[in-house]
């Protein structure tokens, strides 16, 4: 769908259905043990990125519910299995490293990285018994796409290609396959997984949540649209220049468009660290010495943007030469990628969060781990060493000052839905269509039909 259809399909006079989504989806422990039978199992999930697997024989371990799976380079490729030895069920692998096998340390029956059952510990006490296929590792499907692992538990479903629908069409100019991390934090959450995510899934709650945004976000309604599982939004009616104010607000806050466009990287390096980057706002303030006062604000962005760019490219990064304007346009700011992973890509970075229950309860509604990636484009073999910071008491430790902006509301929200008065939450039809549609395909894979 081109933008000018978008645009003609949403008119706010219309009358829209009210959408609600049962807070059953957020508190109920019955809820969530269906989405561990119904949904977990039967989705493509993102294990982890391509480049931390980069010699034959690194591993890392991705754990959902109640399931865990173990991603290996094999001298192949990538393959996956059940990170569970077949004998008495012990798990083979934790966390990531290299191996040559997987070997149980129960009871030492080993597995090269085929699958293969290798070796059983006094085979003949079996006296034949035991069947060879049967002694192997349980494969799990992996395949790749933009630059991330993705693997899928259901042996037949169907393919990532098919499961990803048209989204490749609106994020592969962005090139996400040669970004690296940037940083990386893990949170231990008190709140459903769905709350976390949904929290980064429409841009609704900016000028509330962070208030200091607005000062240069342009125009900062949005509109959002669902394509088929998955859904984005963006910002495509009265589009204004970044580094300009909101109409919400009185006037411009920043007169003079060079001083709106370099706050507006100010902030997002300074206060959130990613999409941007140090790069862009770097050649951002070049801008205050080669332009004029009295520059119009698309103008200065437009050549703050264009300096970004070249700072990259003379950095020897592979910068995406296919990402036009028209192309960023297309896909949005914010895409929410059925189940639990949501991005806002950029020319030079990308924010990255995932979300599952927590592995202690997976069956508990009121915990989840919360990972957020900021990712960067480098010149290849410049990319840092990364190690995750890990987060049990956001109250304690701050992420940045937008996230933690965010992470506020969260405990508030899974408390304030447990209030008897409210049964339900009322998106906004226009501006939440991701969480609208969210639920409705969450709903058809745990409940097999959609309340709504």
């Amino acid at each position: 769908m081109r933008i000018e259809e978008m645009m003609m399909a949403t008119n706010p006079k219309q009358s829209l259905p009210l959408n609600k989504i049962s807070t059953e989806n957020y508190l109920s422990r019955e809820f969530a043990r269906a989405e561990n039978e119904h949904l977990w199992g039967k989705v493509w999930l993102v294990a982890g990125r391509v480049e931390e697997l980069k010699e034959v024989g690194d591993f890392l371990t991705f754990n959902v519910a109640n399931e865990s799976i173990v991603v290996a380079l094999g001298k192949d490729g990538l393959v996956a299995y059940h990170n569970v030895c077949p004998h008495r069920g012990r798990r083979l692998a934790e966390g990531c490293g290299r191996a040559s096998q997987f070997r149980c340390r129960y009871h030492g029956w080993s597995f090269n990285l085929d699958g293969k059952n290798t070796q059983v510990l006094d085979r003949q006490d079996w006296d034949g018994a035991l069947d060879d296929e049967r002694l192997d590792l349980w494969p799990v499907r992996v395949d790749t796409w933009a630059g991330f692992i993705w693997i899928c538990m259901d042996t037949e479903g169907e393919s990532l290609a098919e499961y990803l629908e048209t989204m490749p069409e609106y994020l592969d100019p962005f090139e996400l396959e040669e970004m690296r991390f940037r940083w990386k934090v893990e949170l231990h959450l008190g709140v459903n997984w769905k709350v976390a995510l949904e929290a980064f899934m429409e841009g609704y709650h900016v000028a509330a949540t962070h208030p200091q945004l607005i000062t240069v976000s342009g125009n900062d309604y949005t509109q959002s649209y669902a394509h088929g599982k998955h859904a984005h939004f963006g910002y495509w009616k009265d589009v204004q220049p970044l580094g300009t104010s909101s109409p919400r607000l009185a006037g411009n806050v920043y007169p003079d468009a060079r001083e709106g466009v370099v706050e507006f990287f100010r902030q997002i390096e300074e206060d959130l660290n990613a999409i941007q980057t140090d790069r862009d706002f770097a050649a951002a303030k070049k801008i205050m010495d080669i332009l004029p006062p009295d520059v119009d604000a698309m103008t200065a962005m437009g050549t703050a943007i264009e300096l970004g760019r070249q700072a990259a490219i003379d950095d020897g990064t592979n910068y995406p030469e296919g990402l036009t304007y028209e192309a960023l346009g297309k896909a949005g700011s914010d895409w929410h990628i059925f189940p639990n992973c949501v991005t806002l890509p950029y020319f030079d970075g990308a924010l990255w969060y995932r979300a599952r229950p927590d592995k202690s309860e997976p069956d508990n509604p009121d915990k989840c781990l919360f990972e957020i990636w900021s990712l960067k484009r480098y010149a290849p073999g410049k990319e840092p060493k990364v190690e995750t910071r890990v987060i049990t008491d956001p109250t304690k430790e701050s992420v940045c000052l937008i996230l933690d902006q965010d992470i506020a509301n969260l405990t508030e929200v899974q408390a304030g839905m447990k209030s008897s008065k409210f049964a339900y939450a009322r998106p906004n039809p226009v501006q939440e269509m991701e969480l609208i549609n969210f639920h409705k395909t969450l709903e058809r894979y745990v409940l097999g039909q959609s309340r709504n």
